[in-house]
C-alpha cells in the first residue's frame, strides 16, 4: 500500500493568530494534529510542544523499529511519546505564568500495511472514507459527547449546543493523561481525514464527505475544506491533515506511463 499525506493550517477568520500545529513523516506514515488552549497564546506553544515532540521522537523509534514491529510495541511506542510530551507540557505550564492552564488536543496516526493506529485525546477528530461513506472514527472528549451519551442532548441539538469547546481530556493539563488508542483495518482506496474543530463546527459531515469525494488532488481538497470553514465564519482556526491509500501497482502503473514503457 502507498500512504499520501497532505495537511493545512488556516488562522480562520476571526482570530489573528493559530493555536492548531500539525505535522507528519510519509516514510514512517506518521501524522501527528494538535489543537491548543490556554491564555496569553500558550495554546500555540502546547500543540506546537505535542506535534514536534511526538513527530520526532515517534519517527525516530519507527525508523529504527522498521516493519518488524509488531502491533503491541507500536502501542507502547506510542503511549511512552504521549506521556512524555504530556508530561513536557504540564512542567512548562507550571514553571512560566504566561502559560499557565494551557493545553491542547492530540490526534495520532500511525499506519502499516492494512492496519492503523490512531490514538486522541480531547475533541480533534479522525474520519474514514471508504465506498462513499464518512465515518467518524474517533469519539470526542467532550461535555457535549458525554450529554449525548447519557441521551440529555440529540444529535441535532448538540449542533446548537453552547458548550461544543468544553473537553473532558486534553494533553498537558495534569501530570499524567489517558491516551485512546483503536486499531482499525485499512483497505486500499480510504482516505482518512484529521482535523481539528475548526472544520468539524464549521461545516457538517455531509459537506466534509462531497467534497473528499471529488476527483480534485489531495492537496486541492484539503484546500476546499478549508475554504468551506472559513465560508461558514471560519470562527476558530483550521486545520486538516488526509491521507489517502492507493495500491503499489497504481503507483507503478503511473511510473511507467510517465516514462512511455
Amino acid at each position: 500500500m502507498i500512504f499520501t499525506f497532505f495537511a493545512k493550517t488556516d488562522p480562520g477568520r476571526a482570530r489573528d493568530n493559530n493555536e492548531d500545529a500539525v505535522a507528519f513523516d510519509e516514510n514512517v506514515r506518521l501524522g501527528v494534529l494538535a489543537d491548543g488552549m490556554g491564555g496569553y497564546n500558550a495554546g500555540e506553544i502546547a500543540s506546537g510542544m505535542a506535534t514536534a515532540f511526538i513527530k520526532s521522537e515517534l519517527s525516530r523509534w519507527l525508523a529504527e523499529a522498521g516493519k518488524s514491529a509488531s502491533v503491541r510495541e507500536i502501542r507502547r511506542a506510542m503511549e511512552i511519546c504521549v506521556d512524555n510530551a504530556n508530561l513536557s507540557i504540564f512542567n512548562a505550564a507550571n514553571s512560566n505564568p504566561h502559560y499557565a492552564g494551557m493545553g491542547t488536543t492530540l490526534v495520532v496516526s500511525v499506519f502499516q500495511d492494512g492496519r492503523l493506529l490512531l490514538g486522541h485525546i480531547g475533541d480533534s477528530r479522525c474520519y474514514r472514507y471508504r465506498g462513499g461513506e464518512l465515518v467518524q472514527i474517533t469519539k470526542d472528549h467532550s461535555l457535549l459527547q458525554e450529554q449525548i451519551d447519557a441521551g440529555l442532548l440529540t444529535p441535532a441539538q448538540a449542533v446548537l449546543s453552547a458548550n461544543k469547546n468544553l473537553v473532558t481530556r486534553a494533553l498537558g493539563v495534569e501530570d499524567g493523561v489517558m491516551l485512546e488508542l483503536n486499531e482499525h483495518q485499512v483497505e486500499v482506496g480510504d482516505l482518512y481525514l484529521m482535523c481539528s474543530d475548526g472544520l468539524s463546527d464549521m461545516i457538517d459531515d455531509a459537506t466534509i464527505a462531497r467534497i473528499i469525494e471529488g476527483e480534485e488532488t489531495l492537496e486541492q481538497r484539503c484546500e476546499l475544506l478549508v475554504g468551506a470553514a472559513n465560508d461558514n465564519g471560519g470562527r476558530d482556526n483550521i486545520t486538516v491533515m488526509a491521507v489517502q491509500v492507493t495500491a503499489e501497482s497504481e503507483k507503478r502503473g503511473l511510473i511507467s506511463r510517465l516514462l512511455g514503457k
